[in-house]
């Protein structure tokens, strides 16, 4: 075998490897939310468990995704990799023995532990492996990938819960862990970072930050907004974001340049990520269980209702990314905000305890085209945005942003519902579900606008000396 077909066929297993294993950690964002029902009913629980038993994943993978980034960059990133999936994988399963809601939020949150360390690495991984000339192609197949996991969670999940338990939808990552690891030993070359460093202030700061801000925001409605517990988690909440953006300014090794804000491309995908994942994050976790607890849907029924939205993805990813190459991908991701933004708009209009599916569709399909048209893209604008040597700290602020996104979303979207409706009565549920739904639109078309900052044509900035990236094989 000549060396330019190994080269591909590395390529090919490292393309395969991180696409299966994103697919993993995206999945397990929303996967949950069909379930959500089910495990109220087995294990009990208000609607601040199920918040947590959502967040606790999403806060902690995004909290810890930057940090992940930096040890893989420091001890290698192969290495990190595989110590992330044995984790996650771990986590699956003992979140699926959970004998109660309390325990399944713990291990919720070991599981986002360990994406947090695999899922950054995927996309530094990927790059590393594949050709620059083939990179885009990859890139968009790894985005699309994991997009789909992201809108098909709704309808694995229900699928799983209705024919076997809702605990399958943790045991489902038992067996591909336990395949991918293996692959990833023998398959996927090592690589480091130069002079990589380890910022453990800057993980302190955000971490408490964010842990401040989501954890006030879920105990609002139930505590009240003026409560001593809930305006101190806001209050020192948002102070340690402050630090946070302040160390990553004046310190000499942060884990989040603020610098890297500066360039339009690299603030203007990120901030409409965030903004986008706020607003679809929070919108699907009151609308999958919308269709069964207002429409009584069983948790099939309710995610082969939510397919033209999910399905999405899988039609039009590969035209998004055929109109990327030729037009840039700026206009295809605004392009996408905005019809996601209107989808869910159609769907706040049409809303009412006996609504027909019919009546829905609009509504979904538009969203499920605009959720492709956005995560085609997203990802090589990402990484086009910043120098090779800087490419594990842009996927990890990326996807840690998005993650940020997603939390909010659930904690303001559901704080929303609980105070204008409840799970009482279909009725209660609509009058809860409406204007949490329209806020999610606005969010969206918000992220619209803000990703109109990115330049026409983003790419990447001259390297400058010094800062070239250093792969070290290893043996297999």
């Amino acid at each position: 075998m000549n060396q330019q077909t190994k080269g591909r066929s590395g390529a090919a297993w490292a393309l395969v490897i991180t696409s299966v294993a994103g697919f993993m950690a995206a999945l397990d964002n929303l996967v949950v939310t069909t379930a959500l029902p089910s495990i109220r009913e087995s294990l009990g629980g208000e609607l601040e468990e199920l918040e947590w038993t959502v967040n606790a994943y999403t806060l902690t993978f995004a909290v810890l995704l930057m940090f992940g980034a930096s040890l893989g960059d420091r001890f290698g990133r192969r290495r990190l990799f595989i110590a992330g999936l044995t984790v996650f994988t771990g986590a699956s399963a003992a979140a699926a023995l959970s004998p109660g809601i309390s325990e399944l939020i713990a291990f919720r949150a070991v599981q986002g532990v360990g994406a947090a360390v695999m899922m950054p690495l995927t996309l530094t991984l990927l790059t590393a492996a594949v050709p620059p000339a083939r990179r885009g192609a990859a890139l968009g197949i790894f985005s699309a990938v994991t997009g789909l996991a992201v809108a098909s969670g709704p309808l694995i999940g229900g699928s799983l819960t209705e024919h076997i338990s809702w605990q399958w939808i943790f045991w489902l990552n038992v067996p591909i862990g336990l395949l991918l690891l293996p692959l990833a030993r023998l398959r996927l070359s090592e690589s480091y970072a130069p002079n990589a460093r380890i910022d453990i202030p800057g993980t302190l700061l955000v971490s408490g930050g964010l842990f401040g801000i989501v954890y006030g925001l879920v105990n609002a409605n139930a505590d009240g907004w003026t409560s001593p517990t809930v305006l101190t988690a806001l209050i020192a909440g948002a102070a340690l974001i402050g630090g946070f953006i302040h160390h990553g300014f004046h310190a000499k090794n942060p884990m989040l340049p603020m610098r890297l804000f500066k360039d339009r491309a690299f603030f203007g995908i990120n901030m409409a990520s965030m903004l986008m994942f706020l607003g679809m994050f929070g919108s699907i976790f009151l609308l999958s269980q919308y269709l069964q607890g207002a429409l009584g849907y069983s948790p099939t029924e309710a995610g082969l209702r939510m397919l033209p939205w999910t399905g999405m993805p899988m039609l039009v990813a590969p035209v998004a990314g055929i109109l990327a190459d030729r037009f840039g991908g700026r206009p295809v991701v605004v392009t996408g905000l905005a019809l996601q933004a209107l989808g869910l708009a159609l769907f706040a209009i049409v809303l009412a305890p006996d609504v027909s599916y019919a009546a829905q569709l609009p509504g979904l399909i538009v969203g499920g085209v605009g959720m492709a048209l956005y995560f085609a893209p997203a990802a090589s604008l990402v990484m086009s945005s910043v120098r090779p040597g800087e490419q594990g700290i842009a996927s990890g602020a990326n996807n840690a942003l998005r993650e940020v996104g997603g939390a909010l979303g659930v904690a303001v979207l559901a704080a929303v519902f609980s105070a204008q409706g409840g799970y009482g009565t279909p009725r209660l549920f609509t009058d809860g579900t409406v204007p949490a739904v329209w806020i999610g639109a606005a969010v969206v078309a918000l992220a619209a606008l803000v990703a109109l900052l990115i330049p026409r044509r983003a790419t990447t900035p001259a390297q400058e000396p010094g800062q070239a990236e250093e792969r070290v094989p290893v043996p297999a």
